[in-house]
């Protein structure tokens, strides 16, 4: 008869652990995840030309940086780049954390089964006991059951989770930021080198010029054909073409030393001369409908699930204000002789459960929901001012790219009339008909027009790089999140 009650208050036991699983499953939240807001950003780009442009290229969210680079050292730097930047690799890491505390938080909405075994042998004094003598016993359990879990019937622990799941896809897309800002950056480097040795080899090349007229003057001086005065403006020149090789020298060194650092590993970056063409290192992306950008920019994905993280938090802050529930259940075998543990009678089992509310906390819990709701505020704010930034940010590439190219052709004019006006100068000066100084600047100038030139093409080539960058990258082959050891 004890036996069958025994087992009727098992079974009554097993239907409450039961019911309570269900009702965890279905657990209701209080404040539900609110819809991401919408910015106050246009539609469509406000400018005729950039809605004109829009329709042009291929779809940036579609182009890997392997399709829209095509320029094979930049591909390559490219590529060791992203296998070993020490900032990509800070954030595999910083993503890897984001995954295990997802992981333990979703791990807490389970029960823990634990086994357990306990030996215990003790001594009680005579007048301790009802019979007067001293009494030594001992005592052997062996178990398995749910050490503790807690039933989520408010939604608690599954707020937590979410919140730690949202920040996990937060962490994700950043890092894809970040290997966006990499490629950009690796791709602006190298550009920035390739300019210091275009500017480089135009600056020996003036300075070999201008050495080779100086021992023509010389020579002249020495027969009595110049003066010493057109010898001194011939040296001028001379010096500041060296000046501004040493110059470039120095800035090609800090490019160099820049563009290892991105890259994190030793590179090969040997001078190259010969500026290639638009078509020959780079893609046209177009940027298709204004809402794909709000999908194909990783920081304003990041911002997304960052509120939708705090979103989370809020719920699970709102949860402490109701009763938690705590189940812990054991079954297993208890005697006091180690032999007899697992014979016929020694079954034991123990379920209990235990609710607790916290009447009063001096308004801390509150404060928590006050802290989260802030914190989901200043989320808000922050997606919003990453789609608006982002929007200008595209606004402002097309705009780079379109007057860019509009520079570089009016460089590239201003370079033939300097090189005329400076062919000019000089048949002027052999017939007599000019002084020296005007050969002199004419030449100055003409060093300028074509330094001028290399950098415009450099600004006009960036603008495409910044143009891919803003339009979100498109897809972008990131190495798996590193397991920590």
């Amino acid at each position: 008869m004890e036996s069958e009650r025994g087992l009727h208050r098992v079974r009554r036991a097993a239907a409450l652990v039961g019911l309570a699983w269900t009702f965890a499953g279905c657990a209701w939240q209080p404040g539900l995840d609110r819809p991401v807001p919408v910015p106050e950003v246009a539609e469509l780009f406000p400018r005729q030309e950039l809605r004109q442009e829009m329709r042009q290229g291929e779809d940036a969210s579609r182009l890997a940086w392997s399709a829209y680079f095509t320029d094979p050292a930049l591909r390559q730097l490219i590529a060791l780049a992203l296998d070993q930047n020490r900032d990509l690799r800070i954030a595999a890491y910083r993503a890897a954390q984001a995954r295990a505390i997802f992981a333990a938080r979703r791990a807490e909405r389970l029960p823990v089964i634990a086994l357990s075994a306990q030996a215990d042998r003790a001594r009680v004094p005579g007048d301790l006991n009802l019979t007067g003598l001293p009494l030594t016993g001992s005592q052997f359990d062996l178990g398995i059951g749910v050490a503790s879990w807690e039933v989520d019937l408010w939604g608690r622990l599954r707020g937590l989770q979410d919140a730690a799941l949202e920040t996990y896809l937060a962490s994700e897309a950043g890092r894809r930021a970040i290997t966006l800002n990499l490629v950009s950056e690796v791709a602006n480097g190298y550009l920035r080198l390739r300019e210091a040795d275009e500017r480089l080899a135009l600056a020996h090349r003036f300075t070999d010029s201008r050495a080779l007229s100086l021992r023509i003057f010389t020579r002249r001086m020495e027969e009595g054909a110049t003066s010493r005065l057109n010898v001194t403006q011939v040296e001028t020149l001379l010096m500041q073409a060296r000046a501004l090789g040493a110059q470039l020298e120095q800035s090609r060194a800090a490019e160099a030393h820049a563009l290892t650092l991105l890259v994190g590993a030793p590179v090969d970056l040997a001078p190259t001369t010969g500026w290639p063409a638009q078509g020959e290192w780079v893609a046209e992306p177009g940027p298709g409908l204004s809402s794909d950008l709000l999908v194909a920019r990783p920081d304003i994905v990041a911002a997304e699930h960052q509120l939708r993280a705090e979103n989370a938090s809020v719920s699970a802050a709102r949860a402490e204000f109701f009763p938690r529930i705590v189940l812990t259940a054991s079954a297993g075998s208890a005697s006091s002789a180690l032999e007899r543990l697992v014979a016929a009678g020694s079954t034991a089992w123990a379920v209990s459960s235990a609710l607790s509310l916290p009447l009063f906390d001096a308004g801390r819990r509150q404060a928590n929901v006050d802290l989260a709701q802030a914190r989901r505020q200043q989320a808000v704010a922050n997606y919003e001012k990453t789609v608006q930034g982002a929007f200008r940010d595209v606004a402002d590439a097309f705009s780079a790219r379109r007057w860019a190219d509009e520079q570089a052709a009016i460089a590239q004019g201003a370079l033939a009339v300097q090189t005329e006006r400076a062919r000019l100068a000089q048949l002027r000066y052999d017939n007599g008909a000019a002084a020296y100084l005007e050969v002199l600047d004419a030449q100055r100038d003409l060093m300028s027009a074509s330094q001028q030139l290399v950098q415009v093409r450099r600004l006009a080539m960036a603008s495409r790089v910044g143009l891919y960058a803003a339009l979100g990258g498109g897809s972008l082959s990131l190495p798996a999140v590193p397991e920590v050891p």
